[in-house]
């Protein structure tokens, strides 16, 4: 069997890894995106004891490598909870935006300080409230400014789904790995290479398209 012949034997295989791998990219980040503005906001308050508790867990979850939380979640919480049992897909997703809200946290926090104070007092002169300056004026500023970085952390929680393998969930990396421990090829590494290249490409392509939109709309 030649090379191109066993690499579109194991594609299928590999290709079937991709929907799992997928499916937790996109629930974490629909979930983490949302969740990262409202504990930047927080994380902005005038309450005292609400920003402590904040910066203390971003601290935490940025502190820590997301291996060890991946495991404490699903191994720690059902032995300190009787009981308590997470399917591997819940406790990923749990591990995982627990993680990158804290990420995007810092992110849209320094997008929302980089805007001049002068635009709070000039809506608070409007009459705006804070839910309308924020809405209004703020947030459509701060997504064009932190557009690259969140760029960047949608391409690095792509190839952090791979840390699902030690879950037991068959994503692309595990898949691959057992093809390669059946049949001692390293060829579908290639082959699971190429396909996080093509999902990183689009990435890329359309988070250039976005910050072109952006860019035309600011202009």
């Amino acid at each position: 069997m030649d090379v191109l012949e066993y690499m579109l034997q194991i594609v299928p295989a590999i290709a079937g890894g991709f929907q799992v791998t997928l499916s937790l990219f996109f629930i974490v980040i629909i979930l983490s995106v949302p969740g990262g503005l409202l504990l930047a906001l927080l994380r902005l308050s005038t309450n005292r004891l609400v920003t402590t508790i904040v910066d203390a867990y971003v601290y935490v979850m940025r502190g820590t490598p997301l291996m060890l939380q991946i495991l404490l979640i699903y191994y720690g919480l059902p032995f300190m909870i009787d009981g308590f049992e997470l399917t591997d897909m819940t406790a990923a997703v749990l591990s995982f935006v627990l993680n990158y809200i804290a990420y995007l946290c810092e992110i849209f926090r320094s997008g929302i300080q980089s805007i001049p104070k002068g635009q709070y007092e000039g809506a608070k002169v409007l009459g705006f409230t804070y839910v309308q300056t924020m809405y209004k004026i703020i947030l459509p500023q701060v997504i064009k400014r932190v557009l690259p970085p969140l760029a960047n952390e949608t391409i690095t929680l792509l190839k952090d789904t791979s840390l699902v393998y030690v879950l037991a969930m068959n994503d692309i990396l595990r898949i691959t790995r057992s093809i390669v421990q059946r049949d001692f090829d390293i060829t579908a590494f290639i082959v699971a290479g190429v396909f996080y290249l093509a999902m990183t490409f689009v990435l890329t392509k359309l988070c250039q398209y976005l910050e072109r939109r952006m860019a035309i709309y600011e202009d």
